[in-house]
């Protein structure tokens, strides 16, 4: 069985045409006429490189990734792939309905935009304790890419975020690949791939099995002024209403699974 999605305002139902949310916060829809300066500023800031790809040796942190892959592997297996733990991204975020079709890509939050989601972090303990460790850390989450799935290209909100990707199942019955910006690049397993998500990027999942990373959103290493300007976007972002309901919304999943598991 299903949640009812129901109990989630907004949510599409299976099948649905793709369509971006109409109630985007202000911050956000106004910063896309201001997000080229901005992100230019925070480039000029940066402490790391500005590609697309980046060296995963300049974040130390992602050896910890590495060492401890299936111990994660192990706790998504068993929590977040079991039955309906994971929600659509779609179903949860108003922001992803644009871009990922119901069940198609589903996801199991750790942390939301600064905000640990305690319930999960419970069921994933050894997760939790490698993730909390990650400097600047602003979202983690397990990424279930169904068989036969394509997220077409979009791009983040704001450069002063880097994401990392680690492999955890990658199948190997065909191909599974990101695009980000000119570059094409394909995940392995107990392998870290580290980006720049303000480029365009767009995923495929051309294979008869699911794909799973643990995704990894950290604040970008930056002197000032570009630091100033990236942790008051993000303030903005982290208290308006659209990432409020992403995170009741995911409690109420949780909810509803409970009581089907009951």
């Amino acid at each position: 069985m299903v949640p009812d999605l129901n109990v989630i305002s907004g949510a599409p139902q299976p099948g649905a045409k793709m369509a971006a949310d109409k109630n985007r916060p202000f911050i956000i829809r106004f910063g896309k006429h201001l997000r080229g300066a901005f992100d230019r500023m925070i480039a000029s800031s940066s402490l790391v490189s500005n590609d697309p790809v980046l060296d995963v040796r300049d974040f130390a942190w992602t050896q910890a990734l590495r060492a401890n892959w299936e111990t994660i592997r192990d706790e998504a297996t068993a929590v977040a792939l079991r039955g309906e733990a994971s929600p659509s991204l779609a179903t949860i975020s108003p922001d992803h309905r644009s871009i990922a079709e119901v069940n198609k890509w589903r996801s199991f939050f750790l942390w939301g935009y600064g905000y640990p989601i305690d319930e999960n972090l419970a069921r994933c303990p050894k997760t939790q304790k490698i993730v909390e460790a990650i400097p600047g850390l602003n979202s983690a989450f397990f990424s279930i890419l169904a068989p036969g799935t394509h997220i077409p290209a979009h791009r983040g909100v704001t450069k002063g975020l880097i994401t990392c990707h680690l492999g955890l199942i990658v199948p190997r019955d065909g191909d599974v690949r990101m695009r980000v910006h000119d570059r094409i690049v394909r995940w392995a397993e107990g392998e870290t791939l580290v980006f720049d998500d303000t480029y365009q990027h767009e995923v495929w999942n051309d294979t008869a099995g699911t794909r799973v990373v643990l995704l990894i959103q950290f604040e970008r290493p930056l002197r000032n002024p570009g630091r100033w300007i990236a942790d008051k976007f993000l303030h903005v972002v982290r208290k308006s209403a659209f990432v409020q309901e992403a995170r009741d919304n995911i409690s109420s999943w949780n909810a509803a699974v409970k009581q089907l598991d009951a």
